[in-house]
């Protein structure tokens, strides 16, 4: 279930954490050049609709020489009938400088869509092949900002300025090499701001990306909250949290108001830089410019055009800081995107799958033993990957098998391992060393969709998705299940009260289900597990959230569906041990015993504490007052 959220650390600390990986020290444009592969289906469209947008940024420079005739000829010869001409084509210069941009954009606006769509769709399914183990490390705000804000950032940083880091470099230069042919002199003194302008992009670019990256994080963290805050809400409003998490928000939220602030900060800079220095600039060239005018030097038409050329590249010129902040933030978010999409996926066929290490004990691996041997542990080892080095594994030497068509329940104290030993079956994580076979095959030698076709799986904690009773339901079938599959697997769940919902089965549960009790909720991933009759089938304390008198219904239930399946159960209480023909007891990552439940009862004195409620004297050794009357344990025997 969420819980509140009340950060305490430096979100700034990037070490730390998993979803924050050291900044790589690739360029930007190393960085930004892995986007190609998605851009270049499109590149044609895209290269054109540059190559457009030059054309009409250099149409644009020459209106300067339009309006150098229109002066030193026309007008200085009073000749009206010139004067027209000129403003004629003054209108045409203007209208195809705007044709021109209004083609660019209609150009780039659906291939950078399909772009965007694309990179957001290979996230998703690359997101969906990762390991549990990812999910667990990685926070989910972090992933839906890299699916949602980041990639927004990217295309509208391929939309525009890709493209006019382009266009107004190339009418910089075009425009420059005007001026300098219209008059040298005032060219060079325009130029001057070029180095200290030039050594300001360099500096700012380093510290804008740093920050731009930490404000990237920081919107992860704040979508993290809120993400946690909605899905919590009922533990919020249980227990009064709502100032507290109003609080942990505010802090979030005032931490990315300062590093927006600094990014606000810096660009002022940069944009004080480009800005004045090109002004004092022109400023310069006017007074120059007019001084020789007046002295027969130069015609007026020419310190015109020169003007209006240095004038229009003002905007290219003003524009590098906002171009190179958004190329930051673009160079940021592929990082941030392809941190997640390096991550390395579970293999999707059996033949590269991870293989015992050298030295694990496991021996060779046998050939694919008869069908019907069930469901075998060979000396399974298992540790966390982010566990601490020298701890004990989670799991050590597990031997034991489960003859077909057998149910056996999986007994332990809290934190013995009954859970992690039961997601390795599917492959939700990979044994560290020895294996597991079905029927004989191990289950590396499977892909993932073949052993999750034969493996099914109801968990304790149950997830439903934004969708019908039916189709959360039917996800656990293979495709080919239809209505009679539906219903007799609400009829083994105990599951009929989906047939009194307001549409039925076709009902909207709602985001996390959360619309129905928990009991209801069990059932219904009860129901998921058993529609598509799998030859395994791995329950996780399926039915602690139901009352008794459903529990027993479901247990009857349970009992005809187990008569033909292979059965991996983990339990809590003497009832649900009892659905199953055998019981495993797994203290500290070991199987200690092994045999039917009365068998134990009377044997071992571990599982009998187990059994009464004593599960704190089974794990610390000290007594502990109360638990299950003698009476009701003599009656479970």
């Amino acid at each position: 279930m969420p819980t509140t959220h009340a950060p305490t650390k430096d979100h700034s600390d990037h070490s730390e954490r998993p979803d924050r990986p050291e900044r790589s020290e690739r360029s930007a444009v190393r960085t930004l050049l892995r986007l190609w592969p998605y851009v270049r289906p499109v590149r044609v469209r895209l290269f054109t609709a540059a190559a457009i947008a030059v054309v009409a940024s250099c149409v644009g420079l020459v209106i300067p020489l339009v309006l150098k005739w229109l002066v030193d000829g026309p007008v200085a010869d009073r000749d009206p009938a010139g004067v027209w001409l000129g403003a004629l084509y003054l209108l045409l210069l203007g209208i195809a400088e705007a044709v021109l941009f209004g083609v660019r954009r209609r150009l780039v606006a659906r291939p950078l869509s399909h772009v965007e769509a694309e990179m957001r769709t290979d996230l998703y399914r690359h997101l969906q092949r990762l390991p549990v183990a990812f999910h667990d490390r990685w926070a989910s705000g972090q992933l839906l900002s890299r699916g949602t804000t980041d990639l927004m950032l990217l295309r509208m940083f391929l939309a525009f300025p890709l493209t006019f880091l382009l266009v107004n470099g190339v009418t910089i230069v075009v425009g420059v090499a005007i001026m300098l042919s219209q008059d040298w002199i005032l060219g060079l003194v325009v130029l001057v701001p070029a180095i200290p302008v030039m050594w300001t992009c360099v500096v700012f670019e380093k510290r804008y990306a740093d920050v731009a990256r930490l404000a990237q994080d920081q919107v992860g963290d704040l979508t993290t909250v809120v993400e946690e805050s909605v899905l919590g809400i009922r533990v919020i409003k249980g227990f009064g949290r709502h100032r507290s998490q109003a609080r942990a928000f505010r802090e979030l939220s005032g931490t990315l108001r300062g590093t927006e602030l600094r990014k606000a900060r810096l660009l002022a800079t940069i944009w004080a830089v480009i800005v004045t220095l090109p002004e004092v600039a022109i400023g310069a060239a006017l007074v120059l410019g007019a001084v020789r005018v007046a002295d027969g030097e130069l015609s007026a038409g020419t310190l015109i055009a020169f003007l209006s050329t240095a004038l229009a590249l003002r905007w290219p010129v003003d524009s590098i800081g906002f171009m190179l902040a958004m190329t930051q933030e673009a160079a940021t978010a592929t990082q941030r995107y392809f941190e997640v999409r390096d991550a390395v996926v579970e293999e999707p066929a059996g033949a590269g799958g991870p293989q015992p290490p050298p030295g694990s004990g496991s021996g060779p691996q046998p050939p694919p033993g008869p069908e019907g041997t069930g469901l075998r542990f060979h000396g399974v080892r298992f540790r966390y990957p982010d566990a601490p080095p020298g701890s004990p594994p989670a799991l050590d030497g597990i031997d034991l098998h489960i003859r077909p068509g057998e149910s056996m329940a999986l007994v332990g104290a809290t934190g013995s391992g009954k859970t992690t030993l039961t997601a390795l079956v599917p492959r939700l994580h990979e044994v560290t060393s020895g294996r597991i076979t079905l029927d004989g095959r191990d289950i590396t030698s499977m892909s993932r969709e073949e052993l999750r076709t034969q493996v099914a799986v109801a968990f304790e904690e149950p997830t439903l998705f934004s969708a019908s009773v039916a189709e959360n339901v039917l996800m656990g079938a293979d495709g080919a299940a239809g209505p009679a599959e539906l219903e007799r697997a609400l009829a083994v769940a105990q599951a009929e009260f989906a047939h009194g919902l307001p549409q039925g089965t076709d009902t909207q549960v709602g985001e996390q289900g959360l619309s129905l009790s928990g009991g209801q909720r069990q059932r219904l991933a009860l129901a998921r597990a058993v529609v598509g009759r799998p030859r395994f089938l791995i329950l996780d304390d399926p039915l602690s959230a139901l009352d008794v008198h459903t529990e027993a219904a479901v247990e009857a239930a349970l009992r005809r569906v187990l008569v033909d399946t292979t059965a991996l159960i983990v339990a809590h209480r003497p009832s649900t041990v009892l659905l199953a023909d055998r019981v495993a007891l797994l203290a500290r990552g070991r199987i200690a015993a092994v045999g039917t439940h009365q068998e134990l009862l009377r044997t071992n004195p571990e599982y009998a504490r187990l059994m009464s409620g004593e599960q704190d004297e089974f794990r610390t050794g000290e007594p502990r007052p109360g638990g299950m009357p003698a009476a009701e344990v003599e009656d479970a025997r």
